[in-house]
């Protein structure tokens, strides 16, 4: 019988599951020691957020097979390591999403109704009615940074209050959001038009910061934010001061930059109510969380795939071998088409050709889309779940080969279809190394690596010459430039590889210059 090292509080239900099925060994509080010894003739390790599983831990579970995350978040877990050596890493990343979104209303509510202050007010022997005159959900505007599946529940629950609902996701089709009765619009319009803006993206490189001062100075004059989604979302010194200037009327915080937030001054402020990362804890979640996570991890002993894995299954050297680089350049072509885009995606078809025929086009897709969706879900994205992924946002997905590839020995391309029409994408692998080849159309030659600055534009003399210029005043180095046109004084495009560089000061010295139609900055894994 398989044997399941549980090492954090589990509801008992989700226990007495996993006992009907495998030995169970429960041993919540175990130190890092005891867990390096008590690992070693696991199956299966069930967790929670107080077990940290390094590489050590994962290399000493000879016998591992699955860890089980009974939560959303993995940050406890070397992924990475658990992927090297094999072992599925497994959530519940739908299993609370019903508690967050009731636990955002319960903000909304205390702000606007001023229901802390008007307890405290009680209990301190007071009656001032008048002084906690509240305000109604019924006819505001909710604008929903994120329309992943709690940001769904979220607005499904708001049209419940009589609220009229927008969102900002550029990863859901506009099907999607209008069968959610919901309004899709860009993000400084939703904090323009705003009453209560509330936030669900994960925690990522480009939406760290996503809410800072320029966004903050965008909103509505007294409106209300909501943040139960991660802390570094939201800048908390623009936060302090947006209330301390009456820019925002409250704030209702379940997360926070650093956790716990000792000392911050937002814990004190008079216009934030705050709760400490509970929006997720209620007695039904964290048995459905723990549920989902049992039932994965028994699936997996018994050689069923489970619903929610946060890692691919290990690929054997010899498929490594073979499908490396490929996949490499297909999770990078998705990478590249979402820092171009400009319009929500649709539809999404990969055509194989040559080669890449031969190497299994399901898989190849797949990373296409997790190259796409990485960092735009609330669920992590791998080569398992893109697919799904992608369907619940509405996108929708089809492949096609051909034995013809041209000049090259493989090709991979893209067609995004977006409300502004068709985008396409391709590349190839030469000597193991993954080049793309063309962007809508236009012949191009370079690594998708590092720093890129990609433009749209009309060719004009010297245009290159003032592009360099202008990024040599910012003291930034170029490493290469592509350039692609069909005809001298029409539309053309230019990928500049660069140094590092903050977004803002590059972008605003680019869209300057004359005959520049549109840029964007685009950050890629290094070769």
């Amino acid at each position: 019988m398989a044997r399941v090292l549980v090492t954090d509080d589990l509801d008992e239900q989700a226990l007495a599951e996993l006992r009907r099925q495998a030995e169970v060994q429960y041993r919540p509080g175990l130190t890092p020691a005891e867990l390096l010894q008590a690992i070693a003739d696991a199956d299966a390790l069930v967790v929670r957020s107080g077990t940290r599983v390094t590489r050590p831990v994962i290399e000493a579970g000879m016998r591992l097979r699955v860890i089980g995350r009974a939560g959303t978040g993995t940050d406890n877990i070397d992924v990475a390591a658990a992927t090297e050596r094999g072992i599925w890493v497994v959530n519940a990343p739908d299993s609370n999403s019903v508690a967050v979104a009731e636990h955002v209303f319960a903000l909304m509510l205390a702000l606007l109704r001023h229901i802390p202050a008007a307890g405290e007010s009680l209990r301190r022997g007071e009656w001032k009615r008048s002084q906690f005159r509240g305000k109604e959900l019924n006819g505001k505007v909710l604008g929903i940074v994120g329309l992943g599946r709690i940001g769904v529940k979220v607005a499904e629950r708001a049209r419940a209050f009589g609220m009229t609902v927008c969102a900002y996701d550029p990863f859901v089709a506009p099907g999607q959001a209008e069968s959610l009765s919901v309004v899709p619009i860009s993000l400084d319009e939703l904090l323009r038009r705003s009453d209560i803006i509330t936030l669900h993206v994960p925690a990522a490189a480009d939406t760290q910061g996503l809410i800072g001062a320029r966004e903050l100075a965008l909103c509505k004059p007294g409106a209300y934010l909501i943040n139960c989604s991660r802390g570094s979302v939201v800048s908390g010194d623009a936060l302090l001061q947006a209330l301390d200037s009456g820019k925002l009327a409250g704030a209702g915080l379940d997360v926070f930059e650093r956790e716990p937030p000792v000392g911050s001054p937002l814990l004190q402020h008079p216009k934030v109510v705050a709760t400490p990362h509970i929006a997720g804890m209620t007695d039904e979640a964290q048995r459905n969380v723990a549920l989902a996570v049992a039932r994965q991890v028994l699936d997996v002993l018994q050689g069923r795939q489970p619903a929610f894995p946060v890692n691919a299954p290990a690929l054997s050297p010899e498929q490594q071998a073979r499908i490396g680089p490929h996949l490499d350049l297909a999770r990078r072509l998705g990478k590249l088409y979402a820092g171009i885009a400009a319009a929500p995606t649709a539809a999404v078809e990969v055509s194989f050709a040559g080669q890449a025929t031969e190497l299994e086009p399901s898989l190849l897709t797949s990373a296409v889309l997790e190259g796409m969706l990485v960092g735009a879900s609330d669920t992590p994205v791998n080569l398992v779940n893109a697919r799904l992924i992608a369907r619940n946002r509405g996108i929708s997905v089809s492949e096609t080969t051909s034995a013809e590839s041209g000049p090259y020995a493989s090709l991979i391309s893209l067609v995004v279809g977006t409300p502004a029409g068709e985008h396409r994408l391709a590349g190839t692998v030469m000597q193991g190394q993954p080049y793309v080849v063309s962007i809508e159309d236009y012949p191009l030659l370079f690594i998708p690596a590092g720093t890129l600055l990609y433009t749209e534009h009309i060719e004009q003399p010297g245009i290159l010459g003032r592009m360099g210029t202008a990024l040599g005043d910012l003291g930034v180095n170029i490493s290469f430039v592509q350039v692609g046109r069909h005809s001298r004084g029409g539309p053309g495009i230019m990928i500049l590889g660069i140094d590092d560089a903050a977004d803002g000061p590059v972008l605003a010295a680019v869209s300057q210059l004359p005959s520049v139609v549109r840029a964007c900055m685009i950050r890629l894994p290094p070769s």
